[in-house]
């Protein structure tokens, strides 16, 4: 069993938890060219995460299972935006924590 940790990158945690879902218990190789058709920011960074976790382990991707992968929430970065009458508003944007351990077929 191999895995990668991805920190405070800059895309939703719950956007990314929607595709994370989609991809775990799936084969690595099939997983990843799945996510390459999604036109999703988070899908593009989660196949990442999933190529890094199988080149973690010296594994080949078509003899790999996603076993786990969790999005955890991250700091947000605080962002100001001005609004009427000299006041401002509060612009939140949120980062993510993306973690994903694959382990062999027969294994899992």
């Amino acid at each position: 069993m191999s895995r990668a940790l991805l920190k405070f990158t800059r895309v939703s945690p719950t956007k990314a938890r929607l595709i994370a879902r989609e991809v775990q218990g799936m084969n690595a190789e099939l997983a990843i060219a799945s996510l390459e058709f999604m036109p999703n920011k988070a899908a593009r960074v989660i196949s990442k995460v999933i190529a890094s976790a199988v080149a973690n382990g010296d594994f080949e991707p078509e003899e790999v299972v996603i076993t786990s992968c969790r999005v955890d929430k991250a700091a947000s970065m605080k962002r100001w935006r001005p609004r009427a009458r000299g006041t401002a508003s509060r612009i939140l944007k949120p980062t993510a924590h993306i973690m994903v351990e694959v382990a062999k077929a027969e294994e899992a």
